[in-house]
């Protein structure tokens, strides 16, 4: 196993649903090669479980906190743990 392999919550608040967030999150993380998925929470936030090396999970972090052009992140978190190899891709989980 990879060493530099990470998993990670992410989490933002703000205008996220509604504006194609999830669609921008699973094209960002096609690109940068990262498992997992993203879904919207009751609560309005957007939240993103990825896997894959630390870097590239802190370049998709760094995207979210902008987010697509309609949207307004007020606020993001970022919580780390140990990869579980549990994805293959990355989807809209709903």
């Amino acid at each position: 196993m990879n060493t530099n392999e990470r998993r990670a919550e992410i989490i933002v608040a703000g205008l996220v649903q509604g504006v194609g967030f999830r669609y921008f999150v699973v094209r960002e993380a096609e690109k940068l090669k990262l498992n997992g998925y993203v879904k919207n929470l009751y609560s309005g936030e957007v939240l993103a479980v990825v896997e894959g090396p630390e870097g590239m999970i802190n370049e998709l972090f760094k995207q979210m906190k902008m987010g697509p052009m309609r949207a307004s992140v007020r606020k993001h978190k970022i919580e780390w743990s140990e990869t579980k190899n549990e994805f293959k891709g990355f989807d809209v989980k709903y």
